[in-house]
């Protein structure tokens, strides 16, 4: 039987964790699991450590952030000799037969080499839909692989090709975690996955979700975050999330980066825009090439690990 270790990152995390770890228990396909806390406030380190004894427990002096707290969890599973790791989010929880069916779409593959993720199907907290998050992430590969329809006619198959799923729910085979590593540290919240998906896209590996394996994530059920009403704020947090996505991409091993045309292209931008007169606009880019002019080193390094580092981003 190989072995399953379960790694969740925790942050006041009370609400969920009598249903979280308890349905660990119940997995048909024994498990660990590692709990790596953040520095929760609302009592829940007591709670798992009294009620879930089974669970190994790590208390992080500070907040790590979600992809370095991870990837504590990575390298202690990945010293025990873990077979495959799981990635689960404090929000959310299993049912008896989630890992069976995984590992039935992973022992079938006709090449396990390429298997880079894994993901059950993510219901919301009301287990009768999907989570609204990943119904949109099966919705932008239908063009290619028809599964809605399979779905609907009763013919689904077992796994299907995606391009992308959140890491609430990843379930990584052991040669990945050697090949593609951890987390990438540079990132503190917020992107961490999307990061990681662009480096398994990178190694030519693949992305499959398992239809017979399902999972709940109880996350917000809206595309549309609480806008903060000040318009101040809500400018900053939209330029956050432009600098985020240009990060993002800086550090994709698939985009042809150079440090220098990057700084041609923002500098470009502030002239263009400071000679149309659109000066707001023109110093938000100007913001930008300071802030990036103090990270691009970061940026080529954290690059270069990510393509040829040995398990890149882990202390192993």
């Amino acid at each position: 039987m190989p072995t399953i270790h379960v790694i969740i990152v925790t942050y006041n995390a009370m609400k969920w964790a009598e249903r979280c770890f308890t349905s660990l228990r119940h997995s048909s396909v024994p498990v660990k699991c590692t709990v790596i806390d953040n520095g929760s406030t609302d009592g829940s380190q007591e709670y798992i450590q009294k009620h879930f004894p089974e669970v190994d427990f790590i208390q992080s002096a500070e907040n790590l952030g979600f992809g370095k707290a991870n990837n504590l969890g990575i390298e202690k599973a990945y010293r025990e000799q873990a077979d495959f790791f799981y990635l689960m989010n404090q929000d959310a929880w299993i049912f008896p037969d989630t890992f069976q069916h995984m590992l039935e779409v992973y022992n079938n593959a006709p090449d396990q080499s390429t298997i880079g993720i894994l993901s059950p199907m993510h219901l919301d907290g009301s287990e009768k839909k999907f989570d609204i998050h990943f119904e949109n992430y099966l919705a932008k590969d239908v063009r290619n692989n028809r599964m809605f329809s399979d779905v609907y006619f009763g013919e689904a198959k077992p796994s299907y090709e995606i391009s992308f799923v959140n890491a609430a729910h990843w379930f990584i085979p052991r040669n990945i975690i050697e090949k593609v590593g951890g987390f990438n540290p540079y990132f503190f919240y917020g992107a961490e996955d999307y990061e990681y998906v662009n480096r398994i896209t990178y190694f030519g590996l693949k992305i499959w979700v398992c239809t017979k394996s399902k999972v709940v994530h109880d996350a917000v059920q809206s595309f549309h975050k609480k806008q903060p009403k000040d318009k101040a704020e809500l400018l900053a947090n939209t330029r956050l999330s432009m600098r985020m996505q240009r990060e993002t991409k800086y550090l994709d091993p698939n985009y042809d980066y150079n440090t220098k045309r990057e700084k041609t292209a923002i500098l470009s931008y502030i002239l263009k825009l400071s000679a149309k007169g659109n000066l707001n606009e023109s110093r938000f880019y100007l913001d930008q090439y300071s802030y990036f002019s103090k990270k691009f080193k970061e940026i080529e390094a954290a690059r270069k690990i990510s393509m040829t580092g040995k398990h890149p981003f882990l202390n192993l």
